[in-house]
């Protein structure tokens, strides 16, 4: 890009440990030791945080992600590693930038980054890389026809939710194969995914969804019945 009078070229990255460094001289003059200890117990003391508020972060290096020209997958493991969790965060915002142009197998890397330091924050913003890699390449459906029933319920929840957003490229079938199989599922994060995966579709597709829970609602938990329906007409089917 052309650079306006009395602008300075922004310098290139090439390199995933320059870039780690970088994103680490960025965020550390930010840390807030009071706001770490609340971003802590929100999420129940799973891991350590610098305190920076998401938006402060992603200003702090937008820049830097944006120079980068090395390898994504690369740099987002590093980050991985890092101790505090800005950091996975900014990994999956990297990922989310270049979800468009990631090697044809970055897949199995994002499900075996999902097993790593593994909450619902980092999980549901790799899920949105995973589903775009399946839009780019359609045959990786049969991949999460597969995790539907791995043993990691965070992959199950990746197969659940893999299709936010598409609207009418959703596969329907499919959407609603994957919650009955998971429809007797005790965990929480698998039947909040249910009634989430329902309740995107039904902005696009309100009668399918509707017939879907009058047909199969009572074998769906509660929670999942409630979460998809929530902006049906009538509520709850």
């Amino acid at each position: 890009m052309a650079q306006g009078p009395g602008q300075q070229a922004r310098p290139v990255i090439k390199k995933p440990a320059a870039l780690a460094e970088a994103v680490t001289a960025a965020l550390q003059p930010l840390a807030d030791k009071e706001r770490a200890v609340a971003m802590a117990a929100y999420m129940q003391e799973h891991f350590a945080f610098l305190g920076i508020a998401t938006p402060r972060r992603r200003k702090a290096v937008h820049s830097l992600l944006r120079s980068y020209e090395g390898d994504p997958l690369a740099a987002a493991d590093i980050l991985w590693h890092r101790r505090e969790r800005e950091y996975q965060y900014v990994a999956c915002d990297l990922l989310a930038m270049r979800a468009q142009t990631l090697a044809p197998d970055a897949l199995e890397f994002l499900l075996a980054l999902a097993q790593r330091k593994s909450w619902w924050d980092t999980v549901d913003n790799l899920v949105k890389v995973a589903g775009v890699q399946v839009q780019r390449q359609p045959s990786l459906a049969a991949r999460m026809d597969a995790l539907i029933h791995d043993e990691d319920f965070w992959l199950r929840r990746i197969a659940l939710l893999h299709q936010l957003g598409w609207k009418e490229k959703t596969d329907e079938k499919r959407l609603f194969r994957y919650c009955l199989q998971q429809a007797g599922e005790k965990e929480f994060f698998i039947r909040k995914a249910i009634g989430w995966a329902l309740r995107d579709y039904a902005r696009h597709a309100p009668a399918a969804v509707a017939d879907f829970l009058v047909h199969n609602g009572a074998v769906l938990s509660p929670l999942s019945r409630r979460e998809a329906g929530k902006h049906l007409q009538g509520g709850e089917a």
